[in-house]
């Protein structure tokens, strides 16, 4: 089964984007700490791996906590992105941090007993070829637990700019299906899937904006509008944004995926 996402990102404006962002991210990123703290929080308690990964490791905060809770084992950092290695080399956590790509990963086979992804394959237009590749560096009875975003992330900001110029403005991501269908397809077996919404709230348009940017994570598909967004535009975004006002403030709706996947024995 082939699977590629048409109109996801280049993943060279990717690299950049989170390299640039390295700096700013911790500071911005308590939705990726939960995120990451519940997927770490659904690995089985009795499982005491010897090696793990860490994909997408970005600025290492989970390469850190896994290096804490598997004291014994060997780890790694893996991140496409430079700038975020050189930040997670700086803070340690793991043996080796290593720049690669989750479709192609450059580890041996049957090397890691765990690999640990949070947040980062939504990034990845070829999703097959993540689990393939999983499936091949994992030992058998390893586990790959990942955490992704799916379609429905973002909606109130993709709605509003529906309302001024239907252009694309915000990332697009696979639908929750296609995580099923994939993993279902794949040769590991699915121990967790499942979908969770998670709302933040914003005082107002700006401090959203600059929270995206400030993780790399703004607008990076093609397709999007070159150039400066005219006031008029911006106007227009804002009023269709307000109209979405609750007491908390702006809600944001991350659609977040859990995967639990297990390499049969």
């Amino acid at each position: 089964m082939t699977e590629l996402v048409q109109g996801l990102p280049d993943k060279r404006q990717v690299a950049a984007s989170f390299s640039r962002a390295a700096g700013s991210y911790d500071g911005v990123a308590a939705l990726q700490r939960k995120v990451g703290q519940q997927l770490l929080d659904a690995l089985p308690v009795e499982f005491s791996p010897r090696s793990w990964l860490d994909l997408g490791c970005g600025t290492g905060f989970f390469t850190r906590a896994l290096a804490q809770r598997y004291p014994l084992a060997c780890g790694a950092g893996l991140d496409i992105a430079e700038g975020m290695l050189v930040h997670a080399r700086q803070q340690g956590g793991a043996r080796f941090f290593i720049g690669g790509d989750a479709e192609s990963l450059p580890l041996a086979a049957q090397s890691r007993q765990l690999i640990f992804s949070s947040l980062a394959v939504q990034w990845c237009g070829d999703f097959v070829a993540v689990l393939s590749e999983a499936s091949r560096v994992l030992e058998p009875g390893g586990l790959f637990a990942f955490s992704s975003l799916c379609v429905g992330t973002l909606q109130e900001l993709r709605d509003s700019w529906q309302v001024v110029d239907g252009m694309v403005h915000v990332n697009r991501f696979r639908q929750f299906e296609d995580y099923q269908k994939l993993c279902a397809a794949s040769d590991m077996h699915i121990l967790q899937l499942e979908r969770q919404a998670e709302v933040l709230h914003f005082m107002d348009l700006r401090q959203l904006t600059g929270e995206l940017k400030a993780l790399g994570a703004h607008n990076l598909n093609p397709g999007r509008p070159g150039g400066l967004t005219g006031r008029e535009r911006i106007r227009g975004l804002m009023e269709a944004y307000e109209s979405k006002r609750v007491s908390q403030g702006l809600p944001a709706t991350y659609q977040v995926v859990y995967g639990l996947l297990r390499k049969e024995e």
